[in-house]
Parts: C-alpha cells; structure tokens; sequence
C-alpha cells in the first residue's frame, strides 16, 4: 500500500510538472493549445470596407502600404499576402517589406519581399517550410513577432511598375503584456558581388539574441559553374577572433549534398527553392528552428564563396533571420539596384544538336544505368556543353552497348559529328550506326572534366525514320586503371550535317 501511495504521488507530481511546463510555453505548439491564451486575435486586412469586394490595395511606383499599425503588447502571428501583376521580377525584387518594433527610429526588418518570403532573384516558387510558405500564389509567414508597445509593417514600391492589386491579411494575438526577456524579430537583405580573398557577410549583429535562418541566393557573373558552392559557413560569436562554427559547404549548410545535385525541394527546416542550369541561379534557405545559435554581445555570420573565397564575380543576395534585445546595430543601406543579372552567359546550343539527355526515355543499355547529368558545376573552366547537361552512362563494364533511336524525316548520306565528355574515370567507346561500325574509337580519358569538341565519324549511309545509334565500350585507358568505375561515358550530342 506504501509503494502505491508513493507511485500515485509520484504521478501526480508529474502531471503537476506537465502543466507547469505546458502553461509556461510561449505559444505556437500543438500542446500550447490546450492551454487558454491572455488575449485575443487582432485582424488587419485589406479588405472592402463599403462591404464591396475589391478586396485589395493598389501601390504606385514610389508609394507606401501600411499594412499594421497597432498600439499596445502583442505579437504578430501570421501575415499573408498576394500581388498582382504575378510573378513581375520588377515588382516583387523592388517591394521592400519594414518592420519597426516599440517606436524605434529605424526598422527590425527591411527585405524585398519575395527574398522574405523565402525566395531569391523576385522569383515565386511554391515551396513549404514550419515559419515561411510560398503556395497556390500566396506568401505566407508565422515567425512570431513579439512587441511591448507598437508595431508597425509596410511595404514600400520601389519599381516603376503599379501593383494593381496588394491583398494582405495580418494576425495580431494582443496581450496585456509580453515578458521582459522576449527578444524582437529582426531580418536584414545584402547584396554583394564577390571579390577574391573576401568572404560574404550575411550578418553582423550587436546585442544579446539568437541567429535562427538564412535565406541565400547566389548566380555567377560569367559562365554558370556551381564552384560558388564550395564556401563554408564560418560564425563568430561574443567576439571571436576564430569562428566557433565552420561549415564543410555550402549545400552542406542548407543540409544537402554533391551541389544540390537532385534539384528543387522543400521540407520544415531547409530547401532549395532554385537551381537554375540555363543560369546557374542557386537559392536556399535554412531554419535554424531546432538549432538557433545564441549570442550575448555579438554575432558575424560569414560564409565563403568558392574553396578559399576564390569564385569572384558572384552574386550573392542574402537574409538573415534573428530574434535579439535592442537597439540593434544600424542596417547597411539597401543597393541601389535590386533586380537580378540577366547579362550572365547563356547556355550553349550547338545548331541541329540532337541533345542525348534528350534521348533518355527511348534509349536502352545492356548494362548500367543511364541519368541526366547537369554540367553547370564544370563550366566555364572545363569549357561548355549544349544544352548545359549531358546523357551519363554509369556502372557499365567493357562490351555494354547503348543503343539512341535517331529519327531522321529522309534518307541519305550525311556527316555524323558526335560530341562527347572526357574525364580520369572514362572510358573508351566506338561508335556504330545500323550495325556498321564508324571510326574513331572515342578515347574518354582526360585529368580533367571536359568536353571532346566535334568528334567526326564522317559521311554515313541513314536510312528515313529510326536509324539505330550504338555506342558500345571497348576499354579504358591505363590512366584510368585506379578506377573501379573507370568505364563512365558521357554524351552530349551528335550533329547529323547536310
């Protein structure tokens, strides 16, 4: 009876404790909601107010939106919003999105506002994360905003375009009060074209606080080489001559891996929004939710562009998101030119280039596997592709074959040119058209990852309709010969001439 007693006491304590713990809770998880709330819900929105259903704002070029401005304790919930025109790069790079907190002279938050929202280059990507969304045309944001006294949000156009429709809806949960110790919500853009020996600072803060996301968008000036990617994320906290945090990369930062090699993505706490082979635009974003780097006097958040910050003229567009005490260090001014580049080197295409990447669904292997590869990670220094990617023949071995259906309207004869990639870990191949084998044999061997150029198997009888291209392996090179996988092929085209 006495082990009894001491076990339901030993409940009771505990349910005690849970409740104890789930009323001290701040809001915003599923066990808060058990838990009756101080205040009530504020609604701000742009809504008719005759009772008609123009439901929106319109904001001219130079003009200022004000979306809040309230009195009193509370924090900002959620806000949303919609704009049309849709998806214009002018307007959603150049609407400028401010937050001021308890009066003070000089906003928390001051982003364009698709770079806010999560996405960089004012582009609109659907994407889902815990804090921020971009869905079925809408943007949306739950970081709690906490303020003592007054808060405000507006939204400046700085294009010289009309938005003709602003919609905007923002959720205020209004308190009595709100506790001494809750720090202010804070997000700040840069922009910087890297310069060699230099890294890219997202933040560098004063003040008592905690570091909790990163939006980056980056997109090299000349060519679309993905070398940017190598660059660590390097923190330093309270002062730190050497920084406490050191990344492995920079899709390493963004919990990826191998250049975002898969392409676009987004769950709770990371994501790729972008990655664009045509321009080698790269945007991500990290929610530092369950892992928030504290500070007590100072952060500098850094990262490199490149191994050793060597991948200059790169466009870096960055947001850092943080909570901290004020007043907060003074915010760099916004550069004068938001918008993207668009001056940056386009994707090569090869006239009449029957791209092999485009040949996937039709080709067939006797071993291996076949994949499209991106190449934008290779150029410009190993030279360029058509079409920015090539058909990756993997995991073969000597005497497999890869048959292409070419689709040719008439018959003839006509040069075939191939173009092909070189690299340590390639192997030799020979080319066949209807059965007839064509000279030269393609030697894949290089130190380096490169294209072949125009490779010509001369003039080649082809029948109208399907003709049937093999490219068979036939070796490798002895170079090669540390390499179990030595037998890759990488194709990037063939070229049927007059």
């Amino acid at each position: 009876m006495r082990g009894t007693r001491i076990l339901l006491a030993l409940s009771l304590a505990s349910a005690s404790l849970a409740s104890t713990l789930i009323a001290q809770r701040p809001g915003g998880t599923l066990d808060a909601l058990t838990v009756p709330r101080p205040g009530r819900i504020a609604h701000f929105s742009s809504r008719d107010t005759t009772g008609g259903n123009d439901d929106y704002r319109v904001i001219p070029p130079g003009g200022t939106l004000t979306l809040l401005d309230y009195r009193g304790a509370g924090i900002v919930r959620r806000w949303w919003v919609t704009i049309a025109p849709r998806n214009d790069r002018r307007i959603q790079r150049q609407l400028i999105v401010r937050c001021w907190w308890d009066d003070e002279p000089e906003p928390s938050v001051e982003v364009p506002i698709t770079d806010f929202f999560g996405v960089g280059f004012g582009e609109w990507r659907q994407y889902m994360s815990a804090p921020m969304n971009m869905t079925s045309g809408g943007y949306d944001t739950y970081w709690p905003m906490p303020f003592r006294r007054h808060a405000r949000i507006t939204v400046e156009n700085r294009s010289a375009v009309t938005v003709g429709s602003f919609y905007y809806n923002v959720d205020v949960e209004t308190r009595p009060a709100v506790d001494d110790s809750a720090l202010y919500f804070h997000a700040q853009f840069r922009r910087v074209t890297t310069t060699a020996g230099q890294p890219v600072t997202l933040l560098d803060a004063t003040g008592r606080g905690q570091y909790v996301g990163s939006v980056v968008s980056m997109q090299p000036l000349r060519g679309r080489g993905l070398w940017f990617l190598e660059g660590d994320e390097r923190v330093f906290v309270d002062g730190e001559s050497a920084p406490s945090i050191v990344g492995t990369g920079t899709e390493d930062y963004f919990s990826s891996g191998w250049y975002f090699d898969t392409g676009p993505y987004s769950s709770l706490y990371h994501g790729l929004t972008i990655k664009d082979s045509l321009t080698g635009r790269v945007s991500a974003y990290r929610w530092h939710i369950e892992d928030p780097i504290p500070f007590t006097s100072s952060l500098r958040f850094t990262i490199e562009h490149g191994g050793t910050n060597d991948a200059p003229r790169t466009d870096y567009s960055t947001v850092a998101f943080w909570y901290q005490t004020h007043p907060h260090a003074r915010f760099p001014a916004l550069p004068a030119d938001l918008l993207p580049d668009t001056t940056s080197t386009a994707v090569l295409r090869i006239p009449r280039m029957i791209e092999a990447e485009s040949l996937l669904a039709t080709a067939r292997v006797t071993a291996g596997e076949l994949r499209v590869q991106d190449m934008a990670g290779f150029e410009p220094d190993s030279g360029r592709w058509s079409g920015g990617a090539q058909l990756w023949w993997v995991l073969a071995r000597p005497g497999a074959r890869l048959t292409l259906p070419i689709r040719t309207p008439r018959g003839g004869t006509h040069e075939l040119t191939g173009y092909f990639t070189r690299a340590r870990d390639y192997g030799d191949v020979r080319v066949l058209l209807n059965g007839r084998a064509l000279a030269p044999v393609v030697r894949g061997y290089s130190p380096t990852v490169e294209p072949t150029g125009a490779i010509s198997f001369g003039r080649v009888a082809l029948r109208p309709g399907v003709n049937d291209l093999v490219v068979e392996i036939v070796g490798k090179d002895a170079r090669a010969a540390g390499y179990s996988d030595g037998f890759l092929v990488g194709i990037d085209g063939f070229v049927i001439g007059p």
